[in-house]
């Protein structure tokens, strides 16, 4: 993507935060016309393996994405964080044009099939923790007859993607001067939307190059 310098973020604890906390992500891989194939799905990271760590998850077996990925083609996930609209009105330099503040991660890789019936149950339960709401009524994989959780796999291909490169985006007024980061900041903590707050929040604590 595109990333000015005084936007870009190198550091890979902050990405892997980022995509742990905004993990339902857009897969997307070229489909065999050339055209990009796009899949919205959670995805859970696997910040171990691998340099940059490894992506897993899996899609509808109808769904022909995976086609795409067992054939080896390149896939670029992407982890999109907050974001706010950015009034000139806030500035107290003028003149000035609106913007949007946001940040983003984009994950690049070649996917491979995950095709053992325990390693997939395994990938299932540890989505279910994941995800599943703690307490005494949280639900597992267990509460399932084998049968059915057998026949449920079978609709299903999982997959795996070593992320071979990273890209973090912080697009939080770092080109404007600190008298409007300020008042853009105050703007946006005094907002309505929770996101616009979420925003304020991440400008206050400036991400690491």
């Amino acid at each position: 993507m595109y990333v000015p310098k005084h936007f870009e973020v190198t550091d890979t604890a902050w990405c892997h935060a980022l995509m742990q906390a905004q993990s339902f992500a857009a897969m997307i891989t070229a489909d065999d016309a050339g055209a990009p194939f796009a899949t919205h799905l959670p995805l859970l990271l696997d910040a171990r393996r691998g340099p940059l760590g490894t992506l897993r998850g899996h899609v509808a077996r109808a769904n022909p994405h995976w086609r795409y990925l067992a054939a080896g083609r390149p896939t670029l996930v992407v982890f999109s964080g907050a974001h706010a609209y950015v009034s000139p009105s806030w500035y107290a330099t003028h003149p000035a044009v609106p913007t949007w503040n946001y940040v983003a991660v984009h994950a690049s890789g070649t996917g491979t099939l995950v095709e053992d019936a325990a390693q997939v149950r395994a990938l299932l339960a540890d989505l279910v923790r994941a995800y599943e709401p703690p307490g005494p009524q949280a639900w597992s994989l267990e509460a399932l007859p084998a049968d059915y959780l057998a026949g449920m796999q079978r609709g299903i291909v999982a997959f795996e993607i070593p992320i071979a490169r990273l890209e973090g985006k912080a697009k939080l007024s770092q080109n404007r001067d600190a008298v409007d980061q300020g008042r853009t900041r105050e703007a946006l903590a005094a907002s309505d939307d929770p996101l616009a707050r979420t925003v304020a929040a991440l400008m206050a604590d400036a991400p690491p190059r």
